[in-house]
């Protein structure tokens, strides 16, 4: 509780609130969601000050430049019991695919016979599956994995994507993550679901955890901004020419086709692709199995 109330920062923005919330690095910031292509951050009200305001409009700069101070930048202040109200009500459960199902713990859900559920409350920084660049992989795994796969999760965030992988029958599952926050919300909600030693989070760069280039995994999914990826290229394409299928996501429109030419380049080329919003989904192979594979 906060008696003196919150202070509802309202961005009208193409970037991920998870990914902001990243940046930011900000402990006080006790809550961000998007909704309709406007993010949400909530600061307590002692806590927001012009240099929290100045730390915002730089990081937003960096993610997206066409932001306005000015036109796209709202602070509205609330009292407490409001923003209970409204951190409750952004989370809505949701059905991603045919038979994923994400809740926040307050809300139950009537499943199907075949469905696979997570319950995820969230937390500072991390994404519940309603972003596109985050739905688009999840539908992905569910027409991939059959059962039996290991699949490597690359900036695994809430761990959203492993959590799911493991659900619809992976053998296992291994997230990476180097922010340790992250990390420990991903270890938390993995605990709340009940999962055990098939599900493994590790904290560090992907370089750190797999330094020999031992892993073998058959799925890798990497939902990251551009400059993550096109840093990541040449380690994220190791697992390609070992036969594993590469998503990416976090990808704008005008920024496929640079992640495409960077990808190709090491041999790691494009077999099918998916958009969402404004977002767009790449699904890579080796060279070899795109064969007559269009893009």
């Amino acid at each position: 509780m906060n008696p003196e109330g919150w202070i509802d920062v309202q961005i009208r923005t193409t970037a991920d609130a998870a990914e902001l919330l990243g940046m930011l690095d900000d402990p006080v910031i006790q809550g961000g969601w998007e909704e309709n292509g406007v993010v949400h951050l909530y600061w307590p009200k002692p806590q927001w000050s012009m240099e929290a305001c100045g730390r915002l409009s730089t990081t937003l700069q960096r993610l997206d430049p066409g932001v306005s101070t000015e036109r796209d930048i709202r602070v509205e202040e609330l009292p407490d019991q409001d923003w209970n109200q409204q951190w409750a009500q952004s989370v809505r459960p949701i059905r991603i695919g045919r038979r994923i199902v994400i809740r926040p713990s307050w809300e139950s859900v009537a499943l199907e016979t075949q469905d696979i559920e997570i319950v995820l409350d969230p937390k500072q920084a991390f994404g519940t599956g309603h972003h596109a660049t985050t739905r688009m992989l999840l539908e992905w795994l569910e027409d991939l994995v059959h059962g039996g796969e290991f699949v490597l999760d690359v900036g695994a965030g809430s761990g959203i994507l492993a959590m799911v992988a493991v659900r619809l029958g992976a053998d296992s599952a291994l997230g990476v993550e180097c922010d340790p926050v992250a990390m420990d919300c991903a270890r938390d909600y993995a605990a709340e679901n009940g999962f055990e030693g098939n599900l493994e989070f590790r904290c560090g760069t992907l370089e750190e955890i797999d330094r020999q280039g031992e892993l073998r995994p058959d799925l890798v999914v990497a939902n990251l901004d551009r400059q993550t990826l096109l840093l990541l290229c040449d380690e994220l394409a190791r697992y390609v020419s070992h036969g594993a299928r590469l998503l990416l996501s976090g990808i704008l429109l005008d920024q496929e086709q640079e992640i495409v030419e960077a990808f190709s380049k090491v041999d790691a080329l494009v077999s099918q692709r998916r958009e969402q919003e404004g977002w767009v989904a790449l699904e890579l192979l080796m060279v070899e199995s795109c064969e007559g594979v269009g893009a």
